[in-house]
């Protein structure tokens, strides 16, 4: 796997954890505790929602959904 692609992975399982932990959080939270771009924050929330792992019930705001994760390291 390319060293970019992991990165991403480790990245996108960072934000659903901080999702999961904080229970709904906004873009603009994840923004400032991970420090990347609005745009790059958005593509890994809409790859998050695609897989079913994260929903956002009024715009700009997110949660985890109920569908079951098991997280490896």
């Amino acid at each position: 796997m390319k060293s970019t692609t992991s990165r991403m992975l480790t990245r996108i399982k960072s934000i659903y954890m901080f999702i999961s932990e904080k229970g709904t959080v906004t873009t603009q939270d994840l923004v400032e505790e991970f420090g990347i771009t609005p745009r790059t924050i958005q593509r890994d929330l809409n790859v998050l929602e695609f897989n079913n792992l994260v929903c956002s019930p009024s715009r700009g705001r997110w949660t985890t959904t109920a569908k079951k994760v098991r997280l490896t390291s």
